[in-house]
């Protein structure tokens, strides 16, 4: 599967209605789009950050969809959003949840790496990092999206609550530590967010 995600910051006060609209008259529009197979919609209220992830069955559903969603997609983030950032993944490896809503959390690392190295990733996150992180308790879901022209990744966990979040972090920086290593990649950030929605369907 491929992946379309937006980035935006803002002003925290602002990013309420954002994620309304994007919750539901978004949500509604997007799932509309041939191709389309599930959306991921992450919030940190305290910064003004949101980050919404839609998932489709091919490339050429997620550019196709993209022409069609510019111009909504704009209007449903203002006011809140002052900086927005709109990027195209490829579905390495990809365990994603049915359907999660409200009280789950969500932890996001981006990767750095030379593109040459990405099936090695993909092998490395799928053999060796997932199984480690389905066996933590409040487990929901994780993949890994690379772009492999740019030699980048973002791998998203998401877990079933807060408290699951907070006692996973020792344990995913044990599989982090290993797993870059063995890929030589290099982390670049670590967020965490709270889950409005995220829910994908199995390609057809």
């Amino acid at each position: 599967m491929y992946v379309r995600t937006l980035y935006a910051t803002g002003d925290p006060a602002q990013l309420g209605a954002a994620v309304d609209t994007t919750a539901s008259e978004g949500r509604a529009l997007v799932s509309e789009q041939p191709g389309f197979r599930g959306m991921g919609l992450f919030v940190d209220r305290e910064l003004g950050k949101f980050l919404a992830a839609t998932w489709w069955e091919d490339e050429r559903s997620r550019d196709a969809s993209d022409e069609v969603l510019r111009e909504t997609r704009a209007r449903q983030l203002a006011p809140f959003a002052q900086t927005a950032a709109v990027d195209n993944w490829e579905a390495a490896v990809a365990r994603p949840p049915r359907s999660v809503g409200p009280g789950a959390w969500f932890r996001l690392a981006r990767l750095e790496f030379d593109p040459a190295g990405t099936d090695a990733l993909a092998e490395i996150f799928r053999d060796m990092a997932l199984p480690r992180l389905e066996a933590l308790a409040g487990f929901e879901g994780a993949s890994l999206l690379v772009d492999r022209a740019k030699g980048r990744a973002m791998v998203g966990v998401v877990w079933s609550d807060h408290d699951a979040l907070a006692a996973s972090r020792a344990g995913v920086a044990a599989i982090r530590g290993e797993a870059t290593a063995q890929a030589r990649v290099i982390t670049r950030s670590i967020e965490e967010f709270e889950v409005v929605y995220a829910g994908v369907s199995p390609p057809s």
